[in-house]
């Protein structure tokens, strides 16, 4: 059997592959496209204690009841594009943008981004990671 006539019976077997492959590049590269600069835990606690970061977080409510990285403030992601104005005293500071997993708090930073907010940093792998390195959370 050629290869094309593997690809030709197995066409939708491809194009799995293919979607799985994309998918997997975008998720390495898509925010670097769309300008979402990524922080780790260490470097995000570096910008918080010693460059004064406000940390925004992008939960849900009762996510952030749960537990929240300390003087965080909840802006829920579908509510940020109307509450915006409240991180105008924070435009010239660096914004740590937190979720459950770094996927909504991208959209977030690509989002203040577009805003003219320069110094947004998202936090990679979100409360997760956060948790699993022991940093302290406040209910």
């Amino acid at each position: 059997m050629s290869f094309k006539q593997f690809v030709l019976s197995n066409i939708w077997l491809v194009m799995i592959v293919l979607a799985s492959g994309i998918m997997l590049l975008w998720s390495f590269i898509g925010n670097r496209i769309r300008g979402v600069k990524e922080i780790d835990c260490a470097g995000a606690l570096q910008l918080i204690n010693h460059k004064e970061a406000h940390v925004l977080d992008v939960r849900e409510p009762d996510e952030f009841k749960i537990g929240h990285v300390l003087n965080s403030k909840l802006i829920p992601l579908g509510k940020l594009r109307e509450r915006v104005g409240e991180l105008e005293r924070f435009r010239e500071k660096p914004i740590v943008v937190v979720c459950r997993s770094g996927n909504r708090s991208a959209t977030a930073c690509a989002m203040l981004g577009r805003e003219g907010f320069a110094q947004v940093y998202n936090l990679a792998g979100g409360m997760n990671a956060w948790q699993k390195t022991g940093l302290p959370l406040e209910t």
